[in-house]
């Protein structure tokens, strides 16, 4: 699942990231009001993603959901713009949905109750995705973050550049924060 929110970025990045606009903000913002308000392009990326994961055709339903759900709910707060000449960092308070800890239950919950995951006396993958998406879809605790966009003014064009694996894990609630040094 990781595969697909990371991939998603990118074909984000590259579809609908350059605006004419004076401040480098005004970018960053209409990237994340692209998420919020599920466009197009964001729409059709989820369906590509989702659809090269092996999951079931209800599997596959119910992760655009859970996706859908966290990108329209974002909530975010430009907290500050710093510039040097054609480039700038703005600095993003961003809440989102925690389905790292939704995860990270769902894994410790087959841990501790393996048996619950059986199908005639096998591990069945498909019992444990159906519970882990279940936990997911359910998930309202939110974590916030502050995440820096770098942009850079191309052909006097604000572009926000590919955010690092960081950034697109805490945009999408994954961010292992348990391990991190920030």
């Amino acid at each position: 699942m990781k595969k697909i929110i990371l991939g998603l970025i990118c074909v984000l990045f590259l579809v609908g990231c350059s605006c004419n606009n004076d401040k480098a903000a005004d970018v960053v913002e209409k990237y994340l009001n692209d998420y919020k308000g599920l466009s197009d392009e964001v729409l059709k990326s989820i369906d590509e993603m989702v659809e090269r994961e092996e999951l079931n055709d209800k599997q596959k339903e119910d992760y655009k959901e859970v996706l859908k759900r966290q990108y329209r709910d974002i909530n975010y707060i430009i907290e500050n713009e710093s510039y040097n000449g054609d480039t700038a960092n703005v600095t993003v308070k961003i809440t989102v949905y925690d389905l790292y800890k939704s995860q990270k239950d769902a894994n410790s919950y087959l841990n501790d109750n393996p048996d619950k995951f059986l199908t005639n006396g096998a591990y069945d993958k498909e019992k444990y995705l159906d519970y882990k998406l279940e936990q997911m879809k359910k998930m309202n605790e939110t974590v916030s973050y502050n995440v820096v966009f770098k942009t850079v003014k191309v052909d006097s064009k604000w572009q926000v550049e590919q955010p690092d694996e960081d950034v697109l894990e805490k945009i999408h609630g994954i961010y292992n924060y348990e391990e991190s040094n920030d």
